[in-house]
């Protein structure tokens, strides 16, 4: 018996097995195994009667500013999904998947460690312009008082 075979059918064919008895009935019960392995379930179908609500998410969808869940249960998607797939056909309702994030390994302290002595030595390379640049500002700080201290002296 294959998996496509619904509980409803196999509870018929135990019952109708276990009831007849004859040599006809041999045959009937061959008959009806033969035709529960080889049904399968009419995915098409499904697909037709289900792709308006399957297009619209997996888990549901918004609307009119409310959250309204699939008409169609996750187990019953997941069977029209295995069905198709198994089937050979295209499932196209999967979202797409996203790019995966990946943790950086190592302790932090070791990477920030080795950020900070990068930017420690670029500033050391610009350290002789930066100390030019504040003897020049203090240089000026000075002079600019000087003036001051002149023009009040020459004001009073």
């Amino acid at each position: 018996m294959s998996d496509d075979a619904t509980p409803r059918t196999t509870h018929i064919l135990y019952k109708f097995a276990t009831t007849m008895v004859s040599g006809m009935a041999g045959k009937a019960v061959k008959s009806v195994a033969k035709a529960v392995g080889e049904y399968q379930f009419p995915w098409r179908e499904k697909l037709t009667n289900y792709r308006d609500e399957l297009s619209k998410g997996v888990w549901g969808y918004w609307e009119l500013g409310a959250w309204k869940p699939l008409a169609i249960s996750a187990r019953r998607r997941a069977r029209i999904r295995k069905e198709v797939l198994l089937a050979g056909g295209d499932w196209e309702f999967d979202p797409e998947r996203k790019e995966m994030k990946t943790k950086r390994k190592g302790h932090k302290v070791d990477r920030l460690a080795a950020e900070k002595r990068a930017n420690t030595a670029r500033l050391m390379e610009e350290m002789p312009k930066m100390l030019d640049d504040y003897k020049k500002r203090r240089w000026e700080k000075k002079m600019k008082a000087e003036e001051d201290a002149a023009k009040k002296a020459l004001n009073e």
